[in-house]
């Protein structure tokens, strides 16, 4: 019975297209006397089935076909009508509208049903998908744990003993073996080690690769790319007729929440367990220790860390896998990481818990905190790289009541603003005619030195509306600077010890938007020591 709806509503999907192109060329040849109603700065959009035709011409390059029309628009805001949606989508690249968004009308644009419906299943009601008291309540619980200094220290030791132990020792083998590794693969597996230590206090041991791959990560690798391909459906009404009926991708998705939703439910079982032993007095740093101890039930605490774990593994791992692909293109640049490193470590910034066990200047040296501050220049690189190739490509609003935007956009109640991070990076008048370019230089500026004569090169302050790749405003990524922590490490011990050599002289890899972006077929590299 579903096969025949499908076979029916692709049937009809059909003959619309060829009704509508007919329609399409009647207006293309009426625009050049009188400008088409349905003619706008955005797709071309027809009665009943909006922009359903241009959708489907440009479905292999989504993000570079909504980038160019923002790039034509005179305000870089568009409006698109989807078939199956009552309210229209207003997508911005325009900081402006951005900051009106995320900050100055905030409570006005909740995430809202629609998209809370989208990653329901999945994410519950963890923080990434709540709005108003629910929201605020975690986000008041989780700022005040990642404030803490407890926090940092402990995610900086966990990274160092996943370096040091797991990645450094991969990466030797790879070296010696020459045996192609996909580097983004190694990365999310790095990644989800590293998240499960700092959030849950347990280990999937996901980095060694002689052991199979936990059911948890191919689970929560099943939820989050169906989860995403909800939203990217032209017709809505297909993946709920599918959830109603359990088939196809819904079914899937049910039976991997259910494996995440389980897995993590024992986790903290078993966590609770270990805290009632001691009498609630432990020693263990993790967030989920921290959640049960203050208090809050089971589900929130669930839905929470499962929120964490989602925003810690695929956002970093996305994006080292692109900055090492573009350090491939830019030898230059990337030999001025390696001297910064070295440059770092000689000079002796390190604390004095990670002193003790360094060897200054050489492959043995552990990195510390005040190291990882140190590297402006690896810093600038990862933000240029997330410029060009954000982990998050989009993230939208839904309007709750009327308001026009700076740029004097109406939006009407129920509306979804959807602000583009993706098409921000690439617009000339946020970042000159050298926008597709990777320069890192672009995040510098020269001071005047101390004495007067020497310039010195500081690091730009650059408006987070203009670059909202951790998002801003109220619901900035409260995580932003232990994933600069937690790249940094990376990237410096891994470039300071190895070079890394893509298999393949690609161009440009292509760009795959979920819930985070990733890039299509990894990256696979060949490893050789560093001399």
């Amino acid at each position: 019975m579903f096969i025949t709806l499908l076979i029916l509503w692709s049937l009809t999907l059909l003959l619309l297209y060829f009704l509508f192109s007919i329609i399409q060329q009647s207006y293309g040849i009426k625009s050049s006397k009188k400008p088409s109603l349905f003619s706008s700065y955005g797709p071309p959009s027809y009665p009943i089935i909006g922009c359903l035709i241009s959708f489907y011409k440009n479905q292999h390059r989504l993000l570079d076909w909504y980038t160019d029309m923002l790039s034509s628009s005179p305000s870089q805001t568009i409006v698109v009508r989807r078939l199956g949606m009552p309210r229209r989508i207003i997508v911005t690249a325009n900081p402006a509208n951005v900051e009106y968004i995320l900050k100055t009308n905030f409570s006005n644009f909740p995430k809202g049903k629609p998209l809370t419906e989208f990653l329901g299943d999945f994410l519950g009601c963890g923080i990434f998908n709540v709005d108003g008291e629910l929201w605020s309540m975690q986000r008041k619980l989780a700022s005040h744990e990642f404030s803490t200094k407890s926090l940092r220290e402990f995610v900086v030791k966990s990274l160092e003993d996943e370096v040091e132990q797991r990645l450094v020792p991969l990466l030797e083998e790879a070296a010696e073996s020459q045996r192609v590794l996909d580097m983004q693969d190694v990365l999310r597996r790095f990644a989800f080690d590293t998240v499960c230590k700092v959030s849950l206090g347990t280990d999937p041991f996901c980095l060694d690769l002689s052991r199979p791959v936990p059911a948890l990560v191919k689970a929560f690798d099943c939820a989050s790319e169906i989860s995403a391909r909800r939203a990217s459906v032209p017709v809505y009404l297909i993946w709920k007729l599918k959830r109603a009926l359990g088939v196809g991708s819904e079914n899937k998705l049910k039976e991997a929440v259910k494996v995440v939703h389980d897995s993590v439910q024992e986790i903290i079982n078993n966590k609770r367990k270990i805290l009632e032993n001691n009498e609630g007095k432990s020693c263990e740093s993790d967030l989920l220790s921290r959640l049960l101890l203050a208090g809050h039930g089971e589900e929130v605490v669930r839905d929470m860390v499962i929120s964490f774990i989602l925003a810690g593994r695929d956002t970093t791992s996305s994006a080292m896998t692109w900055l090492f692909w573009l350090l491939s293109k830019h030898p230059s640049i990337k030999q001025k990481i390696v001297n910064e490193v070295a440059d770092v470590l000689n000079n002796g910034t390190s604390s004095p818990e990670s002193t003790n066990t360094r060897t200054t200047g050489t492959a043995a040296a552990a990195l510390g905190f005040e190291d990882l501050q140190e590297m402006k220049f690896l810093r600038a690189c990862l933000c240029e790289s997330m410029r060009l190739y954000p982990p998050v490509p989009w993230d939208s609003k839904h309007a709750e009541a009327g308001t026009v935007l700076p740029d004097g956009t109406w939006v009407g109640e129920g509306d979804r603003v959807t602000y583009f991070p993706y098409g921000m990076g690439r617009m000339e008048e946020l970042w000159g005619k050298d926008r597709f370019e990777f320069k890192p230089d672009r995040w510098f500026r020269d001071e005047p030195g101390c004495d007067g004569d020497d310039n010195e090169r500081v690091m730009k302050f650059v408006c987070p509306y203009k670059f909202p790749v951790f998002q801003a405003g109220p619901r900035v990524c409260l995580g932003k600077e232990m994933a600069f922590i937690q790249m940094k490490y990376v990237m410096a011990s891994v470039l300071r010890r190895f070079e890394i050599r893509p298999v393949y002289d690609l161009d440009r890899p292509v760009f795959v938007p979920l819930l985070t972006a990733h890039m299509a077929g990894g990256l696979k590299v060949l490893v050789q020591k560093r001399s």
